[in-house]
């Protein structure tokens, strides 16, 4: 089986990012960005999704966290979309509820080709310590766009900010694992009838 590893590199005026990942690894990531809350988000993909994520960024942090954040979703959509190859195989669709206590979250994935958003998270709070939660919206729509899913994330209940998110990411990385993992009655077909995605 060929290996489904990727690293991209996306440099601007605002960020350097750099993203590798292993579709078919242990959970295992590693993450220096600045953004100490981001990162203990992604290490929620990693370890739910059993992906190997190893992700910097060099960022305008000293303005706000809008361009690191947004720009670590696109690389990882990136990245992620290069390791998956042509997609032969592979379950392609992923879904996963996931509680916290009080919290509740769903979140199912089509590796459809056709990247679409709908995020329906009613934040109780602005702010997770000094982490603006709308900027989760900006991260899963850069992810969207260049992974090319289409991605729908609902919060069905909770109180507090920092469970609604952390649901939503373990439930992120839970339908990637379904998604992204070989079908072995599939073999090496397309997992569509239009014979691409």
């Amino acid at each position: 089986m060929a290996e489904r590893k990727a690293s991209i590199n996306r440099d601007t005026l605002e960020t350097q990012v750099s993203v590798t990942v292993d579709l078919d690894g242990t959970g295992k990531g590693v993450f220096s960005t600045g953004v100490p809350f981001l990162e203990h988000m992604m290490d929620q993909i990693a370890r739910h999704g059993m992906i190997d994520l190893h992700v910097t960024c060099n960022g305008d942090t000293h303005i706000d966290d809008h361009h690191t954040v947004e720009d670590i979703g696109i690389t990882i959509g990136q990245a992620i979309n290069k390791a998956l190859g042509s997609k032969k195989g592979i379950r392609r669709y992923g879904h996963a509820y996931v509680p916290l206590d009080e919290a509740l979250s769903r979140v199912v994935i089509d590796f459809s080709g056709r990247p679409g958003l709908v995020m329906q998270v009613p934040f109780t709070q602005k702010r997770i310590g000094t982490f603006d939660t709308e900027l989760f919206y900006e991260f899963f729509q850069g992810f969207v766009n260049h992974a090319q899913v289409t991605l729908h994330i609902d919060c069905l209940r909770g109180h507090n900010a920092h469970h609604q998110i952390e649901t939503v990411f373990k439930a992120f990385g839970r339908a990637l694992r379904m998604a992204l993992e070989r079908d072995e009655r599939l073999g090496d077909a397309m997992p569509s009838t239009k014979g691409t995605l």
